[in-house]
C-alpha cells in the first residue's frame, strides 16, 4: 500500500512539473518567401496597439521577442527588412478531477474504515492559458511572410511572468527561419 502511495504522489508531482512547462507551437509560412534576406525588425503599432492584453504584458512580450530575435541574430531597426505584430488570447480551464474510489464502501486507504462510507471526493481546479500569436510582415511589401502561435498555461506570479514570456516566445520564434532545424 506504501508503494502505491509514493507511486501516486510521485506521478502527480511529474504531471504538475510537465504541464506548467509545456509550450504547443505550430507555425505557417509563404513557400515563396526567401528568409535570408530579412536581417532587421522593428514593431508594427497598429498591430501591437489592437492586442486584447495588459500594456505590462505588452511590454512582457515586446521584451521577450526582442530577446529572442537578438539571440538569432537580428537587429531591431528604424528602417526594417521586416516588422513584428502579436495578437493573443486567453481561456481559462476548470478542471473536475474525481476521486470515486477513495471511500467507497467503507474503504480507504488503509483498509476497512467507516468513517471512508461514500461516494469520494472531488477536486476542482483553474487555469489560465494563453495563446500568443507573432506575425512576421515583409515591411516594404506589407504582407505576412511567417506565423508562429504558442499556446501555454500562464504565470500568476508577478515575479515569474517575464521567464514564462521568454519561454513561449523562445519557443516559437525556435520556428524562424523556416527550414532552420
Amino acid at each position: 500500500m506504501k508503494f502505491l502511495k509514493i507511486t501516486f504522489t510521485m506521478f502527480l508531482f511529474a504531471a504538475l512539473l510537465t504541464s506548467c512547462s509545456s509550450v504547443k507551437v505550430a507555425s505557417d509560412y509563404d513557400q515563396s518567401v526567401d528568409f535570408n534576406k530579412y536581417k532587421t525588425y522593428a514593431f508594427f503599432k497598429p498591430g501591437i496597439d489592437k492586442a486584447e492584453v495588459s500594456d505590462l504584458d505588452k511590454k512582457r512580450i515586446l521584451r521577450g521577442i526582442e530577446s529572442a530575435m537578438s539571440a538569432q541574430g537580428y537587429m531591431k531597426s528604424e528602417d526594417p527588412d521586416m516588422l513584428v505584430s502579436i495578437f493573443t488570447k486567453t481561456n481559462e480551464n476548470i478542471n473536475i478531477y474525481q476521486n470515486n474510489m477513495m471511500g467507497f464502501y467503507g474503504y480507504g486507504w488503509g483498509g476497512w474504515n467507516p468513517y471512508y462510507w461514500g461516494a469520494g471526493r472531488n477536486t476542482i481546479s483553474s487555469t489560465s492559458e494563453g495563446t500568443l500569436y507573432i506575425d512576421l510582415i515583409d515591411a516594404k511589401d506589407k504582407e505576412l511572410i511567417w506565423q508562429g502561435m504558442g499556446t501555454a498555461a500562464l504565470a500568476t506570479d508577478v515575479s515569474k511572468k517575464q521567464n514564462r514570456v521568454n519561454e513561449i516566445v523562445a519557443e516559437i520564434l525556435k520556428k524562424f527561419p523556416p527550414g532552420k532545424e
